[in-house]
């Protein structure tokens, strides 16, 4: 079997990276810069360390901030056309997962205009080219973006989420800056570091898995398992951990895809408006307990890499401790169990949503629309 990995060209990592972006427009020989960014970080001053940075160096660039936490077909319609009156010839998507999935929807389409339809890229899109050159700038420790061939839309008038997986996408630089999420908010940075650990852990357990995948899924568990209490509470130690820590998964499950816990979150996200990290730290111990007994000694691992000592434990043992510190570690950070938005006259829906996701193929233990709905229901 062949197994591919795609990555970035470049990376750049550690506190003031973002201080190597002029110089490297400069040496590409760019003109303009479309900056794609959430509106709060604009509003908050966090766009502002970067375009700073292009002022004292006499570049232009011009900030496209109509996303939305989970960035619609809309949002990436309203962003080509801003794009192409812009008169910008590359982009730098700052933010989480919305801003960067926004920006990769946008560059894919302005190069190629074949795919203006945004469904029309859901799945393994054929397209020919290159997205436009992007510099990517994480703002939390999660979503990954910045290192990825992923990018999800909402579909807002069919109240789903879809997947859009292309090679073509992955930016060309990833800038990741802890000084860059110092910003966020307890509570964002509890679920967007939850969504790293769902994509460590799922990950790592997906059908696709092979060795060099698991090597660093395993890094990223113990990095985040290690770093994201001290994130929650703004220590430095943790931020640059939980910086790492995405940006190694961000890596890993690019490559080797992902697993029913991001399915249902995505249904969530689409139906409740659910944050994406929020959603994917309530299902993970959830699908985690589905899918132990399609995991062989994989559970031992993950157990290990948290911190637990597994000495003595047999098998069932060390998957109910992989299980219980995931648990655990989603209710030290803040992230609530139950979702009260969620009925019984939803089920339906949202089994069926779940089971059609990209995500779904992945997982180790195929689930049918009945397993779904049980899933779901341990929500309510």
């Amino acid at each position: 079997m062949v197994n591919r990995f795609v990555l970035n060209a470049i990376s750049y990592h550690g506190k003031g990276a973002i201080k190597e972006i002029p110089g490297l427009v400069a040496a590409k020989g760019y003109k303009k810069a479309f900056i794609a960014s959430d509106p709060d970080l604009v509003k908050f001053n966090v766009t502002k360390k970067v375009t700073d940075l292009l002022d004292e160096a006499g570049m232009a660039y011009e900030i496209y901030s109509d996303i939305k936490p989970n960035p619609t077909i809309e949002n990436v319609q309203s962003g080509v056309e801003a794009y192409k009156k812009s008169g910008a010839d590359y982009m730098i998507t700052i933010g989480g997962g919305s801003s960067m999935d926004t920006g990769k929807a946008i560059g894919i389409i302005i190069n190629n205009p074949e795919f203006a339809d945004v469904r029309s890229l859901e799945g393994v899109a054929p397209t020919k080219n290159r997205t436009v050159f992007t510099i990517a700038v994480p703002t939390t420790a999660g979503t990954a973006a910045e290192a990825t061939i992923n990018y999800v839309i909402t579909d807002v008038e069919r109240k789903r989420k879809f997947v859009c997986v292309d090679t073509n996408d992955i930016p060309d630089i990833a800038i990741v800056d802890p000084d860059m999420m110092s910003t966020m908010p307890k509570g964002l940075t509890a679920s967007t570091g939850m969504d790293a650990l769902t994509h460590a852990i799922e990950g790592y357990t997906t059908k696709a898995a092979w060795a060099l995948a698991d090597c660093l899924n395993l890094e990223a568990i113990r990095l985040i398992s290690k770093s994201l209490r001290g994130a929650v509470n703004n220590e430095d130690d943790g931020r640059e951990g939980m910086a790492l820590g995405q940006f190694v998964t961000g890596m890993a499950f690019s490559n080797v895809g992902l697993g029913i816990a991001h399915s249902m979150a995505h249904t969530l996200g689409a139906v409740y408006d659910t944050p994406h990290g929020v959603a994917c730290a309530m299902m993970l111990p959830i699908v985690m307990e589905f899918n132990q007994e399609y995991t062989g000694e994989k559970f031992k691992a993950i157990a290990e890499a948290m911190g637990v000592d597994t000495t003595g434990m047999d098998q069932a043992a060390y998957r109910k401790a992989a299980i219980d510190a995931v648990r655990q570690l989603s209710v030290d950070v803040g992230i609530p169990t139950k979702l009260p938005a969620m009925k019984e006259e939803d089920l339906d829906f949202l089994a069926q949503s779940a089971a059609a996701d990209a995500c779904a193929p992945g997982n180790p233990r195929e689930a049918t629309v009945e397993d779904f709905k049980a899933l779901f229901r341990q929500l309510m």
